[in-house]
């Protein structure tokens, strides 16, 4: 009787800065299982690899976010070829979007896609997200829109999608839903967060009537994001004298999104 194959062990065959990527881009998936921002099995989150501009991790077509782990998740190249076994397919009409950013912003190691109800609510309002709260401020100098064509399987959209993009960081895509990049996940997470926290805030307000920031208020907020990075709102420059390494916002998050998730279940990390 033949034996069975062994699993293929993941971490054994990559790098350790693979590895660590792997852990983070897996925390992320949870991340947006716990905020319940799930699509069933659709939507991604693409990680460059470290040391590998033309390779990409990404969530297997199948599963659960809340079951994805830094082994599960697929490595692929710019052409969606799956570089490392795996039991599980990869959903290449995902990567219309996310490889067409990583291509055209070497810069960008992380893409976070969703389609939750409230970003999508917004998406499809006239005036996109609304100057109503002081987390949408922030959002707003960093934000892009991109017209719906259909179903992201047209490889020519590409070119379109990342002409709009431009330099931002975030992008609402019409009637379709939201999307945030960064530096690393812990970037693309706080973008994403702050988007779609805006668009929350955006879809309870349109209850009542709406009271727009001041203009001059909207314009100081826009300044104080170019002169600080959104990254760093909140984190703040170290104690004069003191040997406290300068960090971002997202430097300080992350970590404590580790935390949380590790008291719910730190299997992501297998």
């Amino acid at each position: 009787m033949n034996k069975a194959a062994e699993p293929f062990d993941v971490k054994a065959n990559v790098s350790a800065e693979e590895w660590q990527v792997r852990v983070d881009l897996a925390a992320a998936y949870r991340l947006v299982d716990h905020h319940r921002w799930t699509d069933m099995i659709s939507t991604h989150i693409s990680m460059r690899v470290p040391g590998e501009p033309h390779h990409f991790l990404i969530n297997p077509f199948g599963l659960l976010f809340g079951e994805i782990t830094a082994s599960s998740l697929l490595k692929v190249d710019e052409d969606g070829n799956i570089l490392l076994p795996s039991p599980y397919p990869f959903n290449s009409a995902g990567f219309v979007i996310h490889g067409a950013i990583h291509e055209a912003r070497p810069e960008v190691n992380c893409v976070l896609h969703l389609h939750t109800a409230d970003g999508t609510a917004v998406s499809a309002q006239e005036d996109g997200l609304l100057p109503l709260s002081q987390v949408a401020l922030a959002c707003l100098p960093k934000l892009s829109y991109h017209e719906y064509e259909g179903v992201a399987l047209n490889m020519d959209e590409r070119k379109r999608l990342v002409a709009d993009l431009g330099n931002k960081d975030m992008m609402i895509l019409r009637n379709h839903g939201t999307l945030a990049c960064g530096t690393t996940v812990a970037e693309a997470w706080v973008n994403i967060y702050a988007l779609e926290r805006s668009c929350s805030i955006q879809v309870r307000a349109m209850t009542g009537k709406l009271r727009h920031a001041p203009k001059d208020a909207i314009e100081t907020v826009a300044r104080q994001m170019e002169q600080t990075n959104q990254n760093s709102v909140a984190g703040g420059k170290p104690i004069a004298g003191s040997e406290q390494k300068e960090m971002t916002y997202a430097e300080r998050v992350w970590p404590a999104m580790l935390r949380l998730l590790d008291g719910i279940d730190p299997g992501y990390k297998n």
